[in-house]
């Protein structure tokens, strides 16, 4: 297929003229920027260089329904693979589909009750505190109970602590796992990819990391990005790596990424943005994991969720992404858009994937605390 290459200075004009001469369905494949060059202190213009792949509509359509056909086959199988391969966690998820047919699934507030039965006082309001925040009930009772002895007068278990915060942060050190600021990493250079779903926040975060790592800590950063799908997203991660003065790198291929990797082996850190995914999109994140792999270093995977899903979407989300993907962390954001974090004991807790950081806001690089259990109880008890 021909690629079409269009110059011009409004990326927004080239795209209309390349579909008028192409048609609608056009696969843009990337584009570029280049500064004009001006005289002494003159600052010349932004020129874009935009590629585009026309898409023929003359195909035959029998190959594309077989096609199709197949496509649906593999992906049942790839469903079925990842059942059988399933952590521990996500398989003893019940849901009203896989329940019998005779058996109704129990409310919350029933499910609570059963689940807390061994608990008084403290540690029975605690728990139902954490419920509250939306914390699972198995998590809850999990979390309360590192904190408790047993009750002589009811023989059930209740707090041996004086406050809920200090019951709930030993409960979370006993339950939960750091891995402090990736600056601790001793290698170099550390690499470290940041994937995730569609719209979770990574290249913001990942600047935020960047940002605190060349202005507090006097490190040498490098900032790779294997987003060339989403048009304006390079553009907006070199806009942050100018401001911070560090290399920064658009590829789309596995062995530019390694040729790359090699040639900042000075570095003491790469910071590698990859491009937003569903997890139900299993192609794509073979193409995220084909990008990946071949670089002879450990790159640590940092998956990157918002305390503003869903509890059973969150658990999707990892699951369906760990099935592609080892998992170095998670990394919790907007946490500023949910009243309800319990997200971040449910999914440390369950999946005993160690935690990493928590962005608190927008700004850059100001709203972002790296994860302990200090500020996991904070923010479930909202002070």
């Amino acid at each position: 297929m021909e690629v079409k290459v269009y110059e011009g200075y409004n990326l927004e004009e080239l795209i209309e003229k390349a579909k008028k001469e192409l048609g609608e369905d056009i696969k843009i494949l990337h584009y570029e920027t280049i500064e004009e060059k001006r005289f002494f202190f003159l600052k010349g213009r932004k020129k874009y260089k935009l590629f585009v792949e026309p898409v023929e509509d003359d195909e035959p359509i029998e190959p594309v329904i077989k096609f199709e056909e197949l496509l649906d086959k593999i992906e049942d199988i790839i469903d079925k693979k990842i059942q059988t391969t399933l952590p521990k966690y996500a398989q003893n998820m019940a849901t009203p589909e896989n329940l019998p047919p005779h058996i109704a699934p129990n409310t919350v507030e029933d499910k609570a009750s059963k689940v807390l039965s061994e608990l008084t006082g403290d540690a029975l309001e605690l728990a139902n505190l954490l419920i509250e925040k939306d914390v699972q009930p198995e998590v809850a009772k999990k979390v309360v109970m590192a904190a408790c002895g047993l009750d002589i007068d009811t023989n059930k278990w209740d707090l041996n602590t004086v406050t809920y915060k200090e019951a709930l942060i030993k409960g979370i050190k006993e339950n939960i796992k750091f891995t402090g600021a990736i600056d601790k990493i001793i290698e170099k250079p550390g690499i470290f990819a940041f994937i995730g779903p569609t719209g979770v926040g990574k290249t913001t975060n990942l600047f935020k990391i960047a940002s605190q790592l060349v202005i507090n800590k006097n490190k040498k950063v490098a900032v790779i990005s294997t987003d060339t799908f989403k048009v304006g997203a390079a553009q907006q991660a070199r806009t942050y790596a100018n401001i911070l003065n560090i290399p920064f790198y658009s590829i789309s291929e596995s062995k530019k990424l390694k040729n790359i990797i090699e040639d900042l082996k000075e570095m003491d850190f790469i910071l590698i943005d990859t491009v937003g995914r569903s997890h139900y999109d299993y192609w794509r994140l073979g193409e995220i994991k084909e990008i990946l792999t071949g670089i002879q270093q450990e790159i640590k995977n940092i998956l990157t969720i918002s305390c503003n899903f869903k509890n059973e979407d969150a658990f999707e989300v990892v699951y369906k992404y760990q099935t592609f993907f080892p998992i170095h962390s998670l990394f919790f954001t907007k946490i500023d858009e949910t009243k309800k974090p319990g997200l971040l004991l449910n999914l440390p807790v369950e999946t005993r994937i160690p935690v990493s950081y928590l962005s608190t806001g927008q700004r850059v690089p100001e709203d972002l605390k790296v994860l302990s259990p200090e500020v996991i109880a904070s923010y479930i008890l909202g002070e």
